[in-house]
């Protein structure tokens, strides 16, 4: 079992997901900041090892512009030695990576236009993790999408797209519960089909589930994770006081992350911590998890605070 944080860490003095403006484009800018946020990914990587985090959502703006049309930089090329060595790192830290496209990569919208786009992303993500050399096991997770008006129709559309795309994407795809349309049974009405990962957003799930106790559901969320996808992940997080209606908490409720962990019926799987404050939160879900025997630390053996050379 492995914490994790999405994209940011608040305590570095960096970011790996620094962007511009369209209109500001040039291939030489392009290059300076998909360096400095590499640079920055790694710093962020090692201070998580350190702290026995190994588990790490990567953001989606690594390579900006990736999927649009204006880039022509080869990245997977031009940054090989500095995403493969990333790759490496991870590798060799046991490190668990996840990716999340935006709300706007929906591969059953009813527009042909979004979908290609849709797919142009998705194939940018995989072959991200691709250039990293990392195991099926680094997940890129989406939501089913839209309803478009009938669900039934919309989630037979998901089927015939997703059955278009890249071996390379598929392979990494899994899908996620949302907090109002799609719910874990439409995702297993899903997976039951093209048997694709389900991970389970738990703070979804009390938003969206209808009759269904998450600790009775969650055998099921477990079904659908084979060897190859690596252990079950699972997105965590709170209300937040006095915040609309699915805003996620600033930080931790132990209280309730304590629940969580005991709905999770004795099984092994990776938490993301979807919470404001990232890693602050991750540190204190380290604590809390301390003794328990799934929980995932670092030792001598299984830590390293520099990139592997190529060849090591």
């Amino acid at each position: 079992m492995k914490i994790g944080y999405p994209c940011i860490n608040r305590s570095l003095s960096c970011s790996s997901a620094r962007t511009f403006r369209l209109k500001s484009y040039s291939q030489e800018r392009l290059i300076e900041t998909i360096n400095n946020n590499l640079i920055c990914l790694l710093r962020i990587l090692e201070y998580n090892v350190k702290n026995n985090i190994f588990f790490f959502r990567i953001t989606s703006d690594l390579i900006p512009f990736a999927s649009h049309p204006v880039c022509r930089l080869n990245w997977p090329e031009y940054f090989f030695e500095q995403l493969n060595g990333i790759g490496r790192f991870i590798k060799k830290n046991n490190i668990r990576i996840s990716m999340h496209p935006d709300q706007f990569t929906l591969i059953n919208s009813v527009s042909e236009e979004i979908c290609e786009r849709s797919v142009k992303e998705l194939a940018y993500h995989s072959r991200l993790l691709d250039t990293m050399e990392l195991d099926s096991d680094a997940k890129i997770q989406i939501h089913l999408g839209g309803v478009y008006g009938n669900k039934i129709l919309s989630r037979q559309r998901f089927l015939r797209r997703y059955e278009l795309l890249p071996p390379a994407v598929k392979k990494r795809l899994v899908i996620e519960n949302d907090e109002s349309r799609y719910a874990l049974g439409d995702c297993f009405w899903v997976n039951r089909r093209i048997s694709i990962p389900v991970l389970a957003d738990f703070f979804h799930h009390r938003l969206n589930k209808g009759s269904e106790n998450f600790k009775d559901i969650f055998p099921e969320v477990v079904r659908t994770w084979k060897k190859k996808d690596g252990l079950p992940m699972v997105d965590y997080s709170s209300a937040g006081p006095n915040r609309r209606r699915g805003s996620h908490a600033e930080s931790i409720d132990l209280k309730d992350f304590s629940l969580f962990i005991k709905a999770g019926c004795g099984f092994d799987f990776d938490i993301m911590l979807e919470i404001k404050d990232k890693e602050q939160s991750a540190l204190k879900a380290v604590e809390a998890l301390r003794g328990d025997k799934r929980f995932y630390e670092a030792t001598d053996t299984n830590q390293s605070n520099q990139p592997e050379k190529k060849g090591e």
